[in-house]
């Protein structure tokens, strides 16, 4: 069971995976604290002047019930770009490897397991045995 899990985790596409969502979250923060500091005060001008962003107050003069439309529009932005820049640097890459594989233009790395490796040894071993004839 433990020998199955280890095979598993160290499969490539678990390890990229896992590099990916890493890179990802960074990439999150980084989109997050763009829109943050320059869409959102974009956003917030198209309001008006009294107003504290793109929105209406449920209740006039009760800050909790204001309707942040612009918070909305600010997450949409970040999605968009997050899953774009994800498009176009991971997942079209690969479709061009994977494409490329497919018309054999790059071999496929198979690793050989070890007790197969092991057996092709001992076979080139007793080969090469002075003595033994084939």
């Amino acid at each position: 069971m433990v020998k199955g899990f280890k095979d598993f985790i160290l499969r490539g596409n678990v390890v990229d995976l896992a590099v990916a969502v890493v890179i990802g979250a960074a990439f999150a923060t980084v989109i997050t604290s763009f829109t943050a500091g320059v869409i959102n005060p974009l956003i917030a001008s198209a309001g008006g002047g009294d107003s504290p962003g793109l929105g209406f107050f449920v209740r006039e003069g009760n800050a909790a019930t204001f309707v942040d439309f612009g918070g909305i529009i600010t997450a949409l932005i970040n999605f968009v770009i997050v899953a774009a820049v994800i498009y176009f640097v991971i997942v079209v890459p690969i479709g061009h490897l994977m494409e490329r594989r497919k018309r054999g233009e790059e071999p496929e790395v198979v690793a050989t397991p070890e007790d197969i490796a092991l057996l092709q040894e001992i076979r080139d071993l007793l080969k090469v045995q002075p003595g033994r004839t084939p």
